[in-house]
């Protein structure tokens, strides 16, 4: 058997053809969605996720704000920054592009962000809303990967879900996504023992460690469904995962490539999130309900 391919590029291209009409009926109204990226400092890794953040803004119709600051910026400027584009109604969402330089504390800085415009999910109110499934923003990687899930049109509740890599930004909020839709997960982490144990049990596997080729064959049960996060350069250039795709593939029901996985969706969810927080502000606009909390995105909206 060898795995169908879950095409995060393809996926990506829809959802951002969907995103021009929304965006039009809320210029309609007399509202363009904004979404101001902070990068702090000239990593060179950075710079490219920010420009492609930036491409997929004006793809969509969105307007950007790209600031950029140098990285001996200090923490007072970093967050005097945050709090006027928190202030600015042009400004829906507000993304801090990681990692921050380390004279900057960086948790601070996140909670800096309003919950309002929190596009990335990262504030600690959308963190612990993972817990309860009512969280504003859920954060763009999980999401996307949530996506990819459905277009295989596997039901998760009661199947067993191994992630591996237990990070704030995929593993955990990916696990506290998976249990508001009824899965039976098991979190995997760099002091698991053994971690084949897990990883032969589960029906679906969700890698995001960070460590090429981690993932190999005799570690995946036959028709499991393999969804690989990880994005590594090695020493010649190549893009590659955690998971070896080629041994993988040829047991896997359905696998993601890197790229062209999961990549492409992370930066189309945040586009979603920023039209989602520019469609709240018009609708307290125009209800003056500021108590307008609720976010169905957990409940398959």
């Amino acid at each position: 058997m060898t795995a169908r391919i879950i095409d995060g590029k393809a996926l990506s291209k829809q959802l951002r053809e969907g995103f021009k009409t929304r965006v039009g009926a809320l210029v309609a109204q007399g509202v363009t969605p904004g979404l101001a990226v902070i990068l702090v400092g000239d990593n060179p890794a950075s710079r490219v996720y920010v420009g492609n953040k930036v491409k997929a803004c004006e793809e969509c119709g969105v307007r950007s704000f790209h600031i950029a600051l140098p990285g001996d910026t200090v923490e007072s400027e970093v967050l005097a920054t945050i709090a006027r584009l928190n202030a600015d109604p042009a400004v829906h969402g507000i993304l801090i592009q990681l990692p921050l330089p380390p004279h900057i504390d960086g948790r601070k800085v996140l909670e800096a962000i309003s919950v309002h415009k929190d596009v990335d999910g990262f504030h600690l109110y959308n963190v612990g809303g993972l817990v309860v499934g009512n969280t504003i923003f859920p954060p763009c990687t999980p999401y996307g990967v949530q996506l990819l899930l459905d277009t295989t049109g596997t039901d998760v509740a009661g199947q067993n879900v191994v992630v591996v890599g237990a990070s704030n930004i995929v593993g955990k909020p990916m696990a506290l996504m998976l249990l508001q839709r009824e899965a039976t997960v098991t979190l995997c982490h760099a002091k698991t023992r053994d971690l084949a144990q897990h990883t032969i049990l589960a029906d679906i596997l969700i890698v995001a460690a960070g460590k090429p080729g981690l993932i190999v064959p005799q570690m995946v049960k036959q028709g499991a469904i393999v969804i690989d996060v990880g994005i590594n350069r090695l020493p010649d250039g190549k893009i590659v995962g955690d998971v070896d795709f080629e041994g993988v593939k040829e047991k896997a029901s359905w696998i993601t490539p890197v790229p062209g996985g999961v990549g492409p969706m992370t930066v189309t969810m945040l586009i979603e999130n920023t039209l989602r927080s520019a469609e709240r502000a018009l609708r307290i606009r125009q209800t003056d309900d500021y108590q307008d909390w609720e976010a169905p995105v957990l409940k398959g909206v």
